[in-house]
């Protein structure tokens, strides 16, 4: 394994050292991703290295106990492992998280052959006061890091200036929303949430995204 490393063009090491820190800090790499400037998907020159350099990938996850997974079809690459540990999730989050799963799959159920989905902040917080799980509107500041966060995880872009968020700003929903969760458990996990409980900004769950289910 170090050898195949060595015999890499000094560039090259470095291109495949920037993979496995990213792969550690953000979990996924997505074969493209929306740019807002061109308002097109856009292949990630990320994805493309590591698919070139993938079976030594695998090899060193592998040595740390760790777990590297392609899917071809969703366009993903993403780590996962009981030895990894991830960032605790916001009980929004997590809420915002259930219910972008709930509406990726109902839109890939009915259209297209995109691997991708555009919803609305109307969209996902009607979706979510359907459940029942949110007492009452989140302020504009919380649901801005919420949405930060859970871009940072490549699991969302928006698709509009987020300073200028409202009901009708887009969300792109990214493929590697199916790595995280199985769209048979979204329900179940939302019914356990309810209104009474709600207790905004500092609201957490104990799960991570690398604990949450296939």
């Amino acid at each position: 394994m170090i050898e195949y490393y060595d015999k890499l063009m000094e560039e090259e090491q470095d291109a495949v050292r920037d993979i496995i820190q990213i792969l550690f800090r953000q979990t996924f790499l997505l074969e493209r991703k929306y740019d807002r400037r061109s308002g097109r998907m856009t292949p990630v020159r990320e994805y493309r290295t590591a698919d070139k350099h993938l079976d030594f990938l695998k090899e060193y996850f592998r040595i740390a106990g760790i777990e590297l997974r392609q899917n071809v079809h969703m366009g993903v690459i993403y780590i996962q492992g009981e030895g990894l540990w991830g960032e605790k999730l916001p009980r929004l989050a997590t809420i915002y998280l259930l219910v972008l799963k709930i509406l990726y799959d109902e839109q890939m159920a009915e259209v297209s052959s995109s691997s991708h989905v555009v919803v609305t902040m109307g969209m996902l917080n009607g979706k979510a006061g359907e459940f029942h799980v949110l007492g009452s509107l989140p302020s504009p500041t919380e649901i801005r890091r919420t949405v930060a966060l859970l871009k940072k995880y490549q699991i969302i872009e928006p698709a509009d200036v987020l300073e200028e968020l409202n009901e009708n700003t887009r969300l792109v929903i990214y493929p590697c929303i199916n790595a995280v969760l199985a769209g048979d458990d979204i329900r179940e996990l939302l019914n356990t949430f309810s209104e009474e409980d709600y207790s905004g900004d500092e609201a957490a769950v104990q799960g991570t995204l690398e604990d949450m289910p296939e």
